[in-house]
């Protein structure tokens, strides 16, 4: 048989294997199971932003993933459907990893820089999603706990403030998340999510909502990252690990503004909206 022919037969199967029903599936149920989570976290600095949330660090609800799992912990079921979200985002982490292994969906998805990309992001939701099944397995300082993610990250600041070249570090890795973060919320706002979609499977209305919470929710969360980002290189300059904020004490920074609680509300919805584009991705994401 041609050694050639025979190569090419392989990575067909391997592709085929990559594209599998499962993986579809597992991708799909991943984007379920973090549309839960940012409407969650939406929610909880809604309540934040209008005085119901209590204080960080304090025994005050938590608007960050932690939070959202302590949220989901105390309903009915809820150490079920905390391991259902856990078991969904492997999935998610197994997509991505397929489309870094054999290209994403699309007529570019096979470039080096979009496999990297993907290979990032399975290692974020494999990250993710051990936090979430460690919860749910009863540590309850895996990705929760009063101010833990806030508490981590001045932690993790301090610590690599201490090394030597440390506030290059943090203040490299601050640029890139605030970096991210911008790139995110551009992204969202000139609608480049339109090319994973299937839009022509949508009515007109579920598009308009699409768009929606696309543009608003993508926005919304890109800003979060880079207001965080900031926070990092301020941490930098400073040398003072305390700068650093994760995403509760990210998000209730926005209510110091002048805008007061209004602005914190309103990235709130944001995040709760992006919840719902996230579900939408579900339904029509190219996988």
């Amino acid at each position: 048989m041609n050694i050639s022919a025979t190569a090419r037969k392989s990575q067909g199967k391997a592709r085929r294997a990559g594209n599998s029903s499962a993986v579809e599936a597992g991708g799909r149920a991943g984007f379920v199971a973090r549309g839960v989570i940012y409407f969650l976290v939406g929610v909880l600095a809604l309540r934040i932003a209008f005085g119901d949330g209590g204080s960080g660090g304090g025994g005050g609800k938590q608007a960050d993933r932690g939070g959202a799992l302590a949220e989901i912990a105390q309903k009915p079921f809820g150490s079920v459907l905390l391991w259902v979200l856990g078991i969904a985002l492997v999935g998610m982490a197994l997509w991505r990893l397929s489309e870094a292994a054999f290209g994403a969906a699309g007529p570019d998805g096979r470039k080096a820089t979009k496999r990297l990309a993907s290979a990032g992001r399975a290692v974020f939701y494999g990250f993710v999603s051990y936090s979430v099944l460690m919860f749910a397995a009863g540590d309850r300082g895996s990705g929760s706990g009063s101010g833990s993610g806030d508490t981590r990250s001045k932690d993790v600041t301090a610590q690599v403030l201490g090394m030597s070249g440390g506030r290059w570090l943090v203040g490299a890795a601050g640029a890139v998340v605030a970096g991210a973060g911008l790139w995110i919320a551009g992204r969202a706002a000139l609608r480049k999510y339109h090319k994973h979609l299937r839009l022509g499977e949508m009515s007109p209305a579920a598009r308009r909502a699409v768009d929606v919470t696309g543009v608003f929710g993508g926005v919304s969360r890109g800003l979060v990252f880079a207001v965080a980002g900031g926070f990092a290189v301020a941490a930098a300059v400073k040398v003072r690990s305390g700068e650093a904020k994760g995403m509760d004490d990210t998000l209730r920074a926005f209510s110091a503004t002048p805008a007061g609680p209004w602005l914190l509300a309103l990235i709130a919805v944001g995040l709760a909206a992006f919840g719902l584009f996230s579900c939408a991705n579900a339904r029509w994401r190219r996988i």
